[in-house]
């Protein structure tokens, strides 16, 4: 059985985008989704249990060793590094921050890129640091399948750009693009 993923990803401007898209699905995604946004950990958040009382979807924050499931969203708990594994497991890391951040994106795509190969699609949003754009070029080069948001359609275009400076993408879409995509995926 083929075992497939969907990763969604930014940071400034690129959290309320994810987070429309979401809300906006006509029906649950049956693949498992990984959502990782720059969050403070400092700061409560409580964004998995509104999201899961408005979608009928399975949402929550990813946990160490947690087996990745089918038809669940899962967000990168802040503070930590999201790492999938070979056994399609998690696992959380509290090593240094990369381009200041954890969770950093390159640190999650990186992983899922020699986990899933060609059956790893990614998107990576609004952001205010190159924070993914590495970890798109990753999973390029392992077959998977690279978007991002169309730095004129971003509040921060410093994150997809520095992915198109790589040419880490495969397509530059705006956020209609991005969602009748992820539509598809559904």
């Amino acid at each position: 059985m083929e075992r497939k993923i969907l990763l969604l990803a930014g940071s400034a401007g690129g959290f309320s985008v994810i987070l429309n898209i979401l809300k906006g699905l006509e029906r649950p995604i049956q693949i498992p989704v990984i959502v990782i946004v720059h969050r403070n950990p400092k700061y409560a958040s409580s964004i998995e249990d509104t999201l899961s009382k408005a979608l009928l979807q399975r949402i929550k924050t990813a946990d160490d060793k947690e087996t990745i499931a089918d038809g669940t969203i899962y967000f990168a708990p802040a503070g930590y590094h999201l790492l999938i594994e070979p056994d399609y497991s998690f696992s959380l890391d509290i090593s240094e921050p990369v381009q200041y951040s954890r969770p950093s994106i390159d640190v999650t795509f990186e992983s899922a890129a020699e986990v899933y190969k060609e059956n790893c699609t990614a998107i990576l949003f609004s952001g205010a640091n190159q924070d993914g754009a590495q970890g798109l070029l990753m999973i390029k080069k392992y077959g998977g399948s690279t978007f991002v948001q169309d730095p004129l359609d971003a509040e921060v275009p410093i994150m997809p750009q520095a992915a198109i400076e790589l040419n880490a993408q495969d397509k530059i879409l705006t956020i209609a693009e991005i969602k009748d995509y992820i539509m598809q995926l559904t």
